[in-house]
């Protein structure tokens, strides 16, 4: 069973617009427009994770394996794959293929 979550952020009256404050070198900013600690966007993640009523503890570094396995599974190349991800064994990156069965069904055709 596959869960989506929709994460909406809620802009505050005492936070500057992005046109008034000026381009940001951070992804991620606070309602306060500063820049997100790893320690708070951890803690969102997790509030996220209860709000959507997960059985198990969500965490920012899910993203890099559901990025890894979205990619297995649209057929991408191993190789490609292990280079975008960082990967310096070719086995770390072989665990997202293995549960995409239909990867490779029509492989010898």
């Amino acid at each position: 069973m596959v869960r989506r979550v929709c994460i909406r952020f809620r802009a505050t009256k005492s936070a500057p617009s992005p046109t008034e404050q000026g381009p940001s070198s951070h992804v991620f900013m606070t309602e306060r427009a500063g820049p997100m600690t790893p320690k708070a966007f951890h803690a969102l993640f997790g509030r996220i994770g209860a709000r959507a009523k997960m059985p198990f503890p969500i965490h920012p570094h899910m993203l890099r394996h559901g990025c890894g396995y979205a990619l297995a599974n649209a057929g991408h190349d191993t190789r490609r794959l292990q280079a975008y991800l960082g990967h310096k064994n070719i086995q770390h990156t072989v665990r997202y293929t293995e549960l995409a069965p239909d990867r490779f069904k029509d492989f010898w055709r």
